[in-house]
Order: C-alpha cells, then structure tokens, then sequence
C-alpha cells in the first residue's frame, strides 16, 4: 500500500514559495513563481533553485510509488543547465520514474519556464525496505 496523499511540504520549500502540482505513483510536478529572493548576484534564478526543485521532483516521484514503511534517499544527482530563468518567471519542474528495483531507482525530470528548457537531470535514489537505523530520531 502507498501513501495515499503527499507528505507536508518540508519547511524550507514552503518559504521559499514552492507549490505541489502533481503527486502521483511514478510522476510528480512542483511550481515556483521566481522572486528577487531566488536569484544570483547576475539576476537570474540561482542554480540552487534548479537543482531543488528538481531534487525535489524527482524524489516525490518515488515517494508517491513507495511503500508506505519504505524509505528513500538521493544517492546521486546529475544537473544540466540550458537557459537563465527571471523573476516573475514561473519554474514547473516535473520528475519522474524510469526504472524501479528493490535498492534502487533511477529517475529523470526537467524544470521548464513555459517551453523554455532550463534545466535537466537524473537521479539514483537508495530505497530501503523501512527507516534506516542512521535515520533513527533516538
């Protein structure tokens, strides 16, 4: 059995503006509409933004097709980036699964400003069969 709605949005997400637009077993999407607070001393969106955003993605894609006492984690991100964004520029970055196994997954997504390609990636997450003990709270 998967979960069956998203988990909160993680704290930092929620600041900066991020909304979920699509969560669904395999396949994810997330919005940013770009303030002055997201970009670089050049004055274009930082390429921390980018890669969160589609970390971020890229990950729900999973977390929506696990396990709900399965865990993840990013083992391995790879980040392209192919055009500048602007404040006032809405980024929609979309993740999804390419192949599943038991320990591992590989994913890919891209972040778009309308059908501007600004970045891709791909992604290795680790899947454990539950909370691995180094993540314990104790």
């Amino acid at each position: 059995m998967t979960l069956s709605s998203p988990p909160e949005m993680i704290g930092y997400m929620a600041e900066l503006g991020v909304e979920r637009t699509l969560w669904t077993p395999g396949a994810s999407r997330l919005e940013l509409t770009l303030t002055e607070d997201h970009l670089n001393k050049g004055g274009v969106a930082h390429g921390g933004i980018h890669m969160m955003l589609l970390d971020s993605a890229l990950g729900s894609a999973l977390v929506a097709s696990l396990k709900v006492e399965e865990w993840c984690a990013t083992a391995q991100l790879s980040t392209s980036f192919l055009a500048a964004a602007r404040p006032g520029e809405r980024m929609v970055a979309e993740g999804r699964v390419v192949r599943r196994g038991k320990n591992v997954a590989h994913l890919a997504g891209e972040v778009k400003v309308g059908e501007r390609l600004v970045a891709s990636a791909t992604g290795t997450w680790a899947i454990w069969s539950s909370r691995p003990p180094s993540l314990s709270k104790d």
